[in-house]
């Protein structure tokens, strides 16, 4: 997996639209001095994306709330091409999560999703309770903001 993420050559990419409204497109960055993770939005009808959030070292950005995100990942474009896996759906769109207050029923959810995806079955409740927890309480920092600890001196 390493090999095809972190070739020069390409970027991988994962789209995952939607049936019923906006999707993601989920860009892996992998070239020497620009390596992050890329989260746009996609809109039926519209020939642009709109970055929603993106990773470097630590997310940037606006994020979905928890309902959309299971929106996305449960309904899948029929026509269009991507991932439709409603499993691999949700956690490759995960890392967007921007609520602070999930349902008591998105630690099962995700739970089998992981378990989809090849997680050991002994550890996936754990595991997701983990992912929520971290991504819940989590700051949310924009790369443009301003810091007098970013080590960077403009006089």
């Amino acid at each position: 997996m390493s090999e095809v993420l972190f070739d020069c050559e390409r970027w991988p990419v994962f789209r995952v639209p939607a049936a019923d409204g906006p999707g993601v497109v989920v860009i892996h960055r992998n070239m020497v001095g620009d390596y992050g993770i890329d989260y746009l939005l996609t809109h039926p009808g519209r020939s642009y994306a709109q970055q929603v959030a993106g990773w470097e070292g630590g997310l940037s950005g606006t994020g979905l709330p928890w309902h959309e995100l299971v929106r996305i990942a449960e309904t899948p474009s029929p026509t269009a091409e991507g991932v439709r896996d409603t499993a691999a759906r949700l956690l490759l769109i995960l890392p967007l999560l921007s609520d602070s207050d999930v349902p008591e029923t998105a630690p099962a959810r995700l739970g089998a999703a992981l378990t989809s995806a090849g997680a050991p079955q002994d550890t996936v409740s754990h595991t997701a309770e983990h992912l929520l927890v971290h991504l819940t309480r989590r700051a949310h920092h924009d790369h443009t903001w301003g810091s007098p600890l970013s080590g960077s001196c403009e006089s």
